[in-house]
């Protein structure tokens, strides 16, 4: 139904219900309609059509969404050789840069790197063509809404929009008639089915109490025909810890949630699409659009905020015509918000019957075995897991150094580990220790003949063994340096009585000599100068001697 309209240009606003193939809906005419080298050989265009700059323009909520976007496109427009480039944040700028010099036909990005290269004058936007927006809904929303307007005002006036989602509330299109010349609104739907969720999906609400949670997940994903499951939660801590408690009871299972770093949040969706886990841990960032083959069963751990959120989650199985499987689990606190959704979706589970792990009817509705625990048999954990999935080195921006592979300073951790080798060893700077301006660096025998007269003065030979002891090691070599040791404060307080009284003694009876000396010369006697040296540990106050 879209194809022959937006093939003519016309402006669309598509509406369908989630796994009916929107991608390819809006992919397609943008693929047909850019100019590539194919059309010049063919001669339906000329060289001067020909350009390097973008020529039409998606754009998506989720990073997850864009790369599902691009890879889907770059698979049909193999044929054409179609370029399309995905541009979002948590990978290095350097790589989409070089893609865009290189020349690009289609991009597919998020709504912030696009601003961030557009306004670096990295990404030419005047000579795009066409611009989708998908999961217009989630786009034109009040969060994205400044950013997409800012991206509108980058295009040129005369383009074609599309826009296209599974939700499209009424505000939400008159909203879009802004950006928009005289569209043509298409809602497709098969015409047996009449409800607002998909008739191929099995759905199943129980009220369950928050601590019994994990037991009643680790008991349904042992149910009968359990493929790949979805398990999806409010907030990134909740599914952190979810994530964390069911690889305990050894189920492999990985997690998808804004904390994380994008290589790990690939890394996660990678395994999960090869089958290496089979229990993804996720929250909204994974509800829309994300199309893997095999889910099986959708769980909602935490009530979902409304009813699109709700429609979006569970859409995750039941794609293509496929069956599928969703519960969600009510908490008593949830009721009145659950109620809501029920009432708008118009679902019969407007009193959701309380459910414990051990229920006799969880078992019966889920088709689980009699008797199944909540730890997963070691007979059947047969997957690899998220260990076996390598992580992509994506030069991510903005995170830790040990993702980015950089240290603080800006340096890799191998220049960092080299740079000590390259450098020569520092030697320690030498300090000389002087005497009353003459260096003590002279032999340990030799210290009396090098020391001033006022120490011989103040330190007769027969002076005390300690004094001369204290003052020959203070005036030693820088080699051998003074050992300090030891004492007790009783041992230390009655040596030291002793040897300060007999270096006052040795002092007194020095000064007195030189007295006598002087008067027999005939002059007048000068007050001796003493510099005596004892050991600062020696000396306490009950030791000095009194006046």
């Amino acid at each position: 139904m879209t194809l022959p309209v937006a093939l003519t240009g016309h402006d669309v606003i598509g509406q369908a219900k989630t796994g009916t193939g929107k991608t390819l809906g809006f992919g397609l005419p943008l693929i047909e309609r850019v100019v590539v080298h194919a059309d010049v050989d063919a001669g339906r265009a000329t060289e001067e059509q020909l350009s390097d700059s973008p020529q039409a323009l998606i754009v998506v909520p989720t990073r997850e969404l864009c790369t599902q976007v691009t890879n889907d496109l770059q698979t049909a427009g193999k044929v054409r050789n179609v370029r399309v480039l995905a541009v979002y944040g948590g990978r290095a700028y350097e790589p989409q840069v070089e893609a865009l010099k290189k020349g690009v036909d289609i991009v597919v990005g998020t709504p912030g790197r696009l601003l961030d290269l557009a306004g670096q004058r990295k990404l030419d936007l005047s000579k795009v063509r066409a611009l989708v927006l998908d999961e217009a809904d989630e786009m034109l929303d009040l969060g994205f809404l400044p950013d997409v307007e800012k991206i509108i005002t980058m295009l040129p006036a005369k383009r074609q929009t599309l826009l296209f989602s599974a939700t499209m509330p009424g505000q939400v299109i008159n909203l879009a008639r802004r950006y928009m010349s005289q569209p043509t609104h298409i809602r497709a739907a098969a015409p047996d089915d009449t409800g607002t969720t998909v008739a191929n999906i099995e759905q199943h609400v129980f009220r369950a109490h928050s601590l019994d949670k994990v037991e009643m997940v680790s008991r349904i994903l042992q149910a009968e025909g359990r493929g790949l499951c979805m398990i999806f939660c409010r907030t990134k801590r909740t599914a952190a810890d979810v994530s964390e408690q069911l690889t305990r009871r050894g189920f492999a299972a990985g997690a998808v949630h804004g904390d994380l770093g994008q290589g790990a949040r690939e890394q996660a969706l990678r395994a999960f699409r090869n089958g290496k886990v089979d229990v993804l841990v996720c929250t909204d960032v994974a509800a829309r659009g994300i199309d893997v083959e095999g889910v099986t069963h959708v769980i909602n751990y935490q009530c979902p905020e409304d009813e699109k959120t709700y429609l979006h989650r569970i859409g995750r199985t039941g794609r293509a015509g496929a069956s599928g499987t969703a519960v969600t689990l009510v908490d008593w606190d949830d009721i009145p918000r659950w109620q809501l959704i029920n009432k708008a979706l118009d679902l019969p589970f407007n009193e959701p019957e309380e459910t414990y792990s051990t229920s006799a009817h969880l078992y019966e509705l889920l088709k689980i075995t009699p008797g199944t625990s909540g730890v997963l048999p070691r007979s059947e954990r047969t997957r690899a897991g998220l260990n076996a999935e390598e992580v992509e080195d994506l030069g991510e921006t903005g995170g830790r150094g040990s993702r980015s592979g950089r240290s603080r300073g800006g340096r890799t951790a191998a220049a960092a580990e080299e740079a000590p080798a390259e450098r020569p060893a520092r030697t320690p700077r030498q300090r000389r220790r002087t005497r009353g301006g003459v260096s003590a660096e002279v032999a340990p025998n030799a210290a009396g003949a090098a020391a001033p007269a006022e120490t011989e003065a103040a330190a007769p030979t027969d002076a005390p063994a300690a004094v001369l002891s204290d003052t020959a090691a203070g005036e030693g070599t820088a080699e051998a340096p003074r050992r300090r040791r030891r004492r007790t404060r009783s041992a230390a307080s009655g040596e030291a009585g002793t040897e300060a009284a007999a270096a006052v003694e040795a002092v007194e009876a020095g000064a007195a000599t030189d007295e006598a000396g002087e008067a027999e010369a005939g002059q007048a006697p000068r007050r001796a100068r003493t510099r005596t040296r004892t050991r600062r540990s020696a000396v306490t106050p009950e030791a000095a001697p009194e006046s």
